[in-house]
């Protein structure tokens, strides 16, 4: 990877850009429009230069694995819903509720992340300070930086899993912390861009999820049904009320 411009040439190049992002708006047959193009190397540039540095100077093998991580890492968050799935089999009706909702509150944070990206249109750091030769293939114009979707995604996904199994969250938690990590060290986001992703996938999982345990009564009545394998059994002693279990007595 070759060293970074400086961060000065930026507003130069900002110009070429935007004006590239209305070729390609204009070869896909859209309308053109002023596009706002966002220049976000004056709040993070520094910083995102110093890591593209750092990835630089590191190892091969370190580069090839962080790359290899921000490429496939989100995989990782599948199977960790899985093994929560597994796990909700013989917990409460609630837990499993909260589960089930995992995927599609992603997918939520995703599409609300999506939206900002095209209220911002921030352009990518590889493109606005011309690294030329980053550890993952700068995207072009119109895919935009702010926030990072990646990042978003991890930590949605997370914050989901925290909510349902402590232990399995925190796993979470560190990969997703590594996700985000990774999408700067391979040159295609600035430090804002994962910092913001964090804490939209954050802010919109928790309440999606913490709402999605009040269906736990919906859970309960399909236990009963022919979803029981798909659902489990519950807990031996289920929990109502205040985290009450069946048959307990009131003080």
């Amino acid at each position: 990877m070759t060293a970074t411009a400086p961060v000065h040439e930026a507003v130069v190049h900002q110009a070429a850009v935007h004006e590239a992002a209305v070729h390609e708006t204009v070869a896909h047959g859209l309308p053109v429009h002023a596009l706002a193009v966002y220049d976000g190397s004056g709040v993070s540039g520094g910083l995102y230069s110093r890591v593209v540095g750092w990835a630089d100077a590191a190892p091969h093998w370190l580069d090839r694995l962080v790359a290899l991580w921000s490429l496939l890492g989100l995989g990782l968050f599948a199977l960790l819903m899985l093994a929560a799935w597994w796990r909700a089999r013989d917990g409460g009706p609630a837990m499993m509720a909260r589960v089930l909702a995992s995927a599609p509150v992603v997918l939520v944070a995703y599409v609300v992340n999506s939206g900002f990206k095209g209220v911002v249109e921030e352009v990518r750091p590889c493109a606005q300070l011309r690294v030329r030769d980053t550890l993952e293939s700068c995207p072009g114009p119109g895919d935009w930086s702010f926030p990072s979707n990646h990042t978003v995604i991890a930590f949605a996904a997370a914050a989901a899993l925290f909510l349902v199994d402590r232990r399995i969250g925190a796993v979470a938690a560190v990969a997703a912390v590594l996700m985000g990590a990774s999408r700067v060290w391979v040159g295609v986001h600035y430090p804002h861009d994962v910092l913001v992703g964090a804490v939209v996938g954050v802010l919109v999982a928790v309440p999606l999820v913490l709402a999605a345990g009040r269906a736990g009564p919906l859970v309960a009545h399909a236990r009963t049904g022919p979803l029981r394998p798909l659902l489990g059994a519950g807990a031996a002693a289920a929990v109502v009320g205040a985290g009450r279990p069946v048959g307990a007595r009131r003080d």
